[in-house]
C-alpha cells in the first residue's frame, strides 16, 4: 500500500475528484479527514469507506472560513494523532461567471474566497501539522486555465487558478528543506458536475472539447490517481511542480477535422 500509515485531509471530498481520491486514498491505506459543504454527500463517502474497510471522518466545512479550516486539521491530529497529506482540492466555478465585463464583483469575491483563500488557510493550519509529523505532501487542485486563457469566458475562476498556481511555487521554495513537498495538480477539462453544470450547452462542451487533442474529457478517477502519485513516496523529488493531466490541451491547439 503506497499511503500506509499516512494521514490524509481532503476538502472538497463529497464528489468528483475529491471523492474519487478519497476512495483511493483509503484503498492505499490511508486515513482520511473528508471535508466538505455537502454533508449528505460527504457521510456516503464515509460510509463507503468505511464499509470497505477503511478509516475515514466527515466534517461539515467552508473552506474560505479559517475557523473551520482549523477545526478540520485539528480533527485530524486529534482522530489520527497528526497529517501528512493535504489535498486542498475544494473550489467552486460559478454559473454567472464570465468576462470581465459581465462578471458581478460578488461572483469574482465569492470564487476567489473558495478557491484561492481555502488554499491559503489549508495551507495556514496544515502546515504546522505535517512538520510536527515529519514532513508530507500538500497537492493544490489549480487547472489548465492557469496557464491557458479560457475558451469559455470565466474569469474569476481563471484568476482564482493562477493565484493557487503562484502559490504553490512560493510553498515548495519555503518548506522544500522542511521535508515538506507542494505541488499544483492541473486538470484538463473533466466530465465532472462541476464543469458539466457550466458548459451547460453542446456548444459550449465541443468548444472545449476541440482543444484537447485527446478528443474528450478527462475523468475524476485519472485526477485521484495523479494525485496519488504526487502524495506518496514516488514522488519524493518532486515539489513545486505544475503537474498537468490534462488530455494533451496545453501542448497543442487542436483545430476540428
Amino acid at each position: 500500500m503506497r499511503l500506509k500509515d499516512k494521514v490524509a485531509v481532503i476538502t472538497g471530498a463529497a464528489s468528483g475528484i475529491g471523492r474519487e481520491t478519497a476512495l483511493l486514498f483509503s484503498a492505499e491505506g490511508a486515513k482520511l479527514i473528508l471535508a466538505d459543504l455537502n454533508e449528505k454527500e460527504g457521510l456516503l463517502v464515509r460510509k463507503e469507506i468505511h464499509e470497505a474497510g477503511g478509516e475515514a471522518e466527515f466534517i461539515r466545512i467552508d473552506v474560505s472560513n479559517a475557523q473551520d479550516c482549523l477545526e478540520m486539521i485539528e480533527l485530524a491530529e486529534t482522530k489520527f494523532g497528526g497529517l501528512h497529506i493535504l489535498f486542498n482540492n475544494a473550489g467552486i466555478m460559478h454559473s454567472c461567471d464570465d468576462n470581465a465585463e459581465n462578471t458581478e464583483e460578488a461572483i469574482f469575491d465569492l470564487t476567489l474566497a473558495v478557491n484561492v483563500k481555502g488554499v491559503f488557510f489549508g495551507c495556514k493550519y496544515g502546515i504546522p501539522a505535517i512538520r510536527k509529523s515529519g514532513g508530507g505532501s500538500i497537492i493544490n487542485t489549480a487547472s489548465f486555465v492557469a496557464l491557458l486563457g479560457a475558451a469559455t469566458a470565466q474569469i474569476a475562476y481563471t484568476a482564482s487558478k493562477g493565484a493557487v498556481l503562484s502559490m504553490t511555487r512560493e510553498l515548495a521554495a519555503i518548506h522544500a528543506r522542511e521535508n515538506i513537498r507542494v505541488n499544483a495538480l492541473c486538470p484538463g477539462p473533466l466530465r465532472t458536475e462541476l464543469l458539466m453544470k457550466f458548459l451547460d450547452s453542446e456548444e459550449k462542451k465541443q468548444r472545449r472539447l476541440v482543444h484537447i487533442p485527446m478528443g474528450r474529457f478527462g475523468e475524476a478517477a485519472e485526477m485521484a490517481k495523479a494525485a496519488l502519485y504526487l502524495a506518496s513516496e514516488d514522488a519524493s523529488f518532486v515539489t513545486g511542480s505544475s503537474f498537468m493531466v490534462d488530455g494533451g490541451i496545453t501542448s497543442a491547439y487542436v483545430t476540428p477535422e
